[in-house]
Order: structure tokens, then C-alpha cells, then sequence
């Protein structure tokens, strides 16, 4: 996979690009909180027949660079990360696909840099909290996967399907990332939902419980949104059913024109 240097170290990226030429918008694959890009692994060769598929390793996870100092893995940070790989591969606009943090990511990107966004995919994620004890209790429960980390390595990240232990360099990246990227600190995604306005596919796997109202919740507050649940699939749809998610993501990706 090729690296990219920034300003906090290397990101790691990997492109597939199409067979031939077609003209559709690349898409932009972001995983979640202690997963890698070989999440997409199931679903890159479906949804990368007609356009180029860019998927990448948030800093401190997979083979990304684990620096010591906490304000890179700010959000900001992240984001910018984002925006500096559809630089170097020369895309000025393209479809967003993020996995729980991943998503939550994305959004924000919409956010920041709407010019630079034609779509969305977000697959079991949320829009953060408007609450500050509900915030709260999210950041508490983020505090503890980075202490339970610190204890048990990383066999502490737990048992989702695309939580995957050996995929990862350095487990401080993880304890830091956990601290400092998956926390939150306001609602403002979660306010400026409306003013989205990308079609946006909302993809969310039947048994993932504690997701299912935050997927109902942004298919009713984005502008062009329609939600997908996936049956018998959990936090990650594209592991647990590839075959349904594939067909749904890549149906979605045809709709939207270059």
C-alpha cells in the first residue's frame, strides 16, 4: 500500500481503479474506530467495476504512522487527511463512504468541504450528540476501550466482525485515537445535518441495535437521504452480508452522475 508523508506522519492508502475509463465519481472508503481499510476487502472489487475505490488507515490504526502527540488525532486532523489523499490522487469531488467513525468523519468532511462531496455512504454510524450527558456517557465509554486497551493490548479492541487484532502496528496509536478521535466535544454535526444535502445512502445492519435510531434519525434530518437495513447483519453489514450490501451501496452509486 503506498504512504502518503503529512504533517503527523505517514497515512496509509490503497486505490483500485476500474478496469477502463468511465467517467464516475471515485469514492472515498473510511473505516471505524479499530478496524482497518481491509474491512472493505468483501466489497472493493463490486463497487469499484465503474470508478476508482480510495480507501485508507486513520493515523494510529492499521498501517498508518502512531505518533506520540495527542493533537494529531484530533478530528481536524483526520479530516484533513482525507481531503490531502483526493489531492494526491487528483480528485476534486467524490462519493464518501465511512464505517461508524468513518461516517461520523465524512460528515463533517461534508461540512467543511461541500464542493467537494457528491455523496454519501454511511454505514452504522452516527451524527454524534446534541446532549452533553449523552456526549458524556459516549466519551466515558471511549475513555474505557482506551483503558482497556492499555491493559490487555490490543486483544482488548473487541468482538465485531471487522475488528480484526493483528491489523494494527502500534497499540498507543489505538489508546490515543480512542481518546482523542473518537471522543466528541459538541454536537455541531449533529445540528447541521439539514444543511446536507448530497444523496445520501444510510446503510444499517438489522441486529446493530444501538445504531438503528441514529440511522432513522439522519435518513429523516439530511435533504436526500434513504435508509437500507441489511437483515442478519451487524455493526459491519459489508462483512456479515457483502453479497446485500454490495447490491444495495453499488445500486446507490449509479445514481449519482459525475
Amino acid at each position: 500500500m503506498p504512504m502518503l508523508d503529512r504533517p503527523c506522519g505517514r497515512i496509509s492508502y490503497s486505490v483500485i481503479e476500474p478496469a477502463e475509463a468511465t467517467g464516475a465519481l471515485p469514492l472515498l472508503l473510511s473505516h471505524g474506530y479499530g478496524a482497518t481499510s481491509a474491512m472493505f476487502a468483501p466489497n472493493v472489487p463490486t463497487l469499484a467495476i465503474h470508478r476508482e475505490v480510495v480507501s485508507w488507515d486513520l493515523r494510529g490504526h492499521g498501517a498508518s504512522d502512531s505518533p506520540a502527540d495527542p493533537d494529531c488525532y484530533q478530528a481536524a486532523s483526520a479530516i484533513a487527511d482525507m481531503a490531502a489523499i483526493l489531492d494526491e490522487r487528483r480528485i476534486e469531488r467524490a462519493i464518501l463512504g465511512g464505517h461508524s467513525l468513518g461516517g461520523y468523519l465524512s460528515l463533517d468532511f461534508t461540512l467543511i468541504h461541500p464542493d467537494r462531496v457528491a455523496g454519501l455512504v454511511l454505514i452504522d454510524t452516527g451524527p454524534g450528540y446534541r446532549n452533553d450527558q449523552a456526549r458524556g456517557d459516549w466519551n466515558r465509554r471511549a475513555e474505557a476501550t482506551a483503558a482497556r486497551l492499555a491493559e490487555r493490548g490490543v486483544a482488548g479492541l473487541g468482538s465485531s466482525s471487522e475488528l480484526h487484532a493483528d491489523g494494527h502496528t502500534d497499540v498507543n496509536g489505538l489508546i490515543l485515537a480512542a481518546r482523542h478521535t473518537l471522543t466528541q466535544r459538541d454536537g455541531h454535526v449533529m445540528e447541521r445535518l439539514a444543511q446536507i444535502s448530497v444523496p445520501t445512502l444510510v446503510v444499517v445492519g438489522a441486529d446493530d441495535a444501538p445504531f438503528l435510531g441514529a440511522a432513522e434519525y439522519m435518513t429523516r434530518k439530511l435533504q436526500k437521504a434513504r435508509e437500507v437495513v441489511i437483515p442478519g447483519a451487524g455493526h459491519a453489514p459489508g462483512i456479515d452480508q457483502p453479497e446485500e450490501f454490495n447490491t444495495q451501496v453499488l445500486a446507490f452509486l449509479e445514481e449519482i452522475a459525475p
